[in-house]
């Protein structure tokens, strides 16, 4: 999917179809594009594509200082395809990331026992997995450990745009009394997409990398791995969860 920001062309994404203004919405976010769902006049389909182009082109409209960050954006990008694996590939420094936003907030506590209940309560809604076998998830959940939004894709960190930018398309940002869950392991982009969208714990069912766990450490956010059972590891402020 080709998205266009203004007009102009600001990435491709290898991606599943379906929730794809979502995507396109918690892509810009987590590109540091937008900020505010008060920063987007419009996602709209393009008319001027044919062929596999159409309906696998977007166009958002962006508003106010968004439009300044964009031109700085275009500026710095690098024009290739990026890859549903990709991320944003450490393009970044925590530094430069941090300068930003400096951690998330969520003084709250959850239970150990809750947060190793998230994977089933996730698995139980990937339809497309089911049938196929072949897509990441990422689930958003309460405190209580409830489901409040997933999505699949052949991508985790697209996954984690889609229910980003469904929730900032609902009004619903910072995301501060949420978890998030994905499949697969944890990379310095998924957290990075974490501490944009305000989200104070992500958990995975695999491995962090080590610079996730830095971002993690600095950023406030409480980063757990291996969530397969009734144990796990945490990496980073165990405060938040209680045995």
């Amino acid at each position: 999917m080709e998205v266009r920001v203004n007009g102009a062309s600001f990435a491709v994404i290898m991606r599943t179809p379906g929730a794809d203004r979502d995507l396109a919405a918690g892509f810009l976010l987590a590109e540091d594009v937008i900020r505010s769902a008060d920063e987007i006049g419009a996602i709209e389909t393009c008319d001027d594509v044919t062929d596999e182009g159409r309906d696998n082109t977007l166009n958002v409209t962006v508003t106010g200082e968004a439009v300044a960050r964009l031109a700085t954006r275009l500026g710095e990008r690098r024009q290739v395809m990026m890859t549903a694996s990709c991320g944003l590939c450490g393009r970044r420094t925590i530094e430069s990331l941090q300068a930003r936003v400096a951690s998330v907030h969520g003084g709250w506590t959850v239970s150990a026992e809750v947060i190793a209940s998230l994977p089933a309560r996730l698995r139980a809604a990937q339809v497309v997995f089911e049938s196929t076998g072949g897509l990441h998830a990422a689930g958003l959940f309460d405190l209580k450990g409830t489901l409040q939004l997933s999505a699949e894709d052949v991508g985790r960190h697209n996954a984690v745009d889609k229910i980003s930018g469904r929730m900032l398309l609902a009004g619903r940002h910072p995301l501060e009394t949420s978890m998030l869950l994905v499949s697969g392991r944890t990379s310095f982009e998924l957290v990075q997409k974490a501490l944009l969208a305000g989200v104070p714990l992500i958990a995975a069912v695999s491995a962090p990398s080590s610079l996730a766990i830095d971002l993690a450490q600095k950023a406030n956010i409480t980063l757990c791995g291996f969530v397969r059972g009734p144990d796990f590891n945490v990496y980073s402020h165990p405060s938040r969860i209680t045995s």
